[in-house]
C-alpha cells in the first residue's frame, strides 16, 4: 500500500512515518509513506502558496494552483484502486470501520490543509473524500494523515508481528479492548486476575470478552449499544423430552409389560 501524503510540510511526516511499526513495514516493503510538497508545484514568482481570502477574514488561504497540481502529478502516477482523502474539521468522523475500508486500496493520496484552509473551487474539482479524526481544530492535516496512515497501516497483511492482534483491539466488533496484563504477576499490591493465569483458555477468552463488554457499558454506552444490536442471538440449547412416569402409568400403558404366571 502506498499512501502520497500533499504537504506543505513534508518533514513533519518524514520524522514519524520512518519510525516504530511504519518504519519497520517500509523496509519490508509492505508500505511506502512519501510526502510531497506542495510548494514544489507553485507558480508564484516568490514561492507564494497561500493568499489573502476573498470577503475578508483572518489568516490565509491555500491557493487552487498549487494543491491541483500537486495532485494530479501524484494522481497520474498511481493505478486505478486509488482514494483520494481530504483531512478537514468538516469532514465525516473516521473510525475503524472507516480504516477497514480504506486497507483495500493500493495508493491513497493524503491532502492535508493548513492556515485558513484551501480554495473550495480545488476540493470541488478533485472531489476527495473528506474526513476528520474529531469536533475539534488542528494547526493542519499533517497530523490527522499520520494518525490515519496509522491506523489503515495496521491492517495491511504483515505489518503487525501477530496478524490477530488486529482483530482484538478496541472498535473491533464494537467493543472495547479488554484489560492487559505482563509480568510481574504483582506490582505495587495489585495482582493479575487469576483466571488469567489459569491456564484454561476457553475460560480466560470467556472472561475477556466480559470485561470488554463491561469497559464498554461503562466508558462507551453509545458503542455498547451499536454491539448489543449487531450482536448475534445466542443459540438456545434444545432440552431432551424425557417420558414422565404419569405418561408411562397413564390408562391404556402398561406400567409393566411383564405377565404373572
Amino acid at each position: 500500500m502506498n499512501f502520497h501524503v500533499l504537504t506543505l510540510f513534508p518533514e513533519m511526516i518524514e520524522s514519524v512515518a520512518g519510525t516504530s511499526i511504519l518504519g519497520r513495514a517500509e523496509k519490508k516493503g509492505l508500505i511506502s509513506v512519501t510526502p510531497v510538497n506542495i510548494r514544489d508545484y507553485t507558480d508564484d514568482p516568490h514561492g507564494k502558496v497561500d493568499d489573502y481570502p476573498y470577503g475578508g477574514g483572518p489568516g490565509m488561504v491555500m491557493k487552487a494552483q498549487p494543491v491541483y497540481d500537486c495532485y494530479t502529478d501524484v494522481r497520474k502516477h498511481c493505478g486505478e484502486n486509488t482514494a483520494c482523502v481530504f483531512l478537514t474539521a468538516q469532514g465525516k468522523t473516521f473510525d475503524q470501520k472507516m480504516a477497514k475500508e480504506y486497507a483495500v486500496f493500493e495508493d491513497i493520496i493524503l491532502l492535508c490543509g493548513h492556515y485558513e484552509g484551501i480554495d473550495e473551487r480545488v476540493i470541488e474539482e478533485i472531489g476527495p473524500d473528506e474526513v476528520s479524526l474529531g469536533d475539534f481544530v488542528l494547526t493542519g492535516g499533517e497530523l490527522p494523515a499520520l494518525c490515519f496512515i496509522d491506523c489503515v497501516s495496521r491492517l495491511v497483511p504483515g505489518v503487525l508481528h501477530n496478524d490477530d492482534s488486529a482483530g482484538e483491539e478496541s472498535f473491533e466488533g464494537n467493543l472495547l479492548e479488554y484489560p492487559q496484563y505482563s509480568r510481574p504477576e504483582v506490582w505495587m499490591g495489585h495482582a493479575v486476575p487469576d483466571i488469567i493465569l489459569s491456564g484454561d483458555h476457553g475460560a480466560v477468552d470467556r472472561y475477556r470478552l466480559e470485561e470488554a463488554e463491561k469497559r464498554t457499558a461503562e466508558r462507551r454506552p453509545d458503542l455498547y449499544e451499536k454491539y448489543l444490536a449487531e450482536k448475534p442471538p445466542e443459540k438456545k440449547k434444545r432440552k431432551r423430552k424425557h417420558k414422565s412416569t404419569d405418561a408411562l402409568n397413564a390408562p391404556g400403558i402398561p406400567a409393566d409389560s411383564g405377565q404373572d404366571s
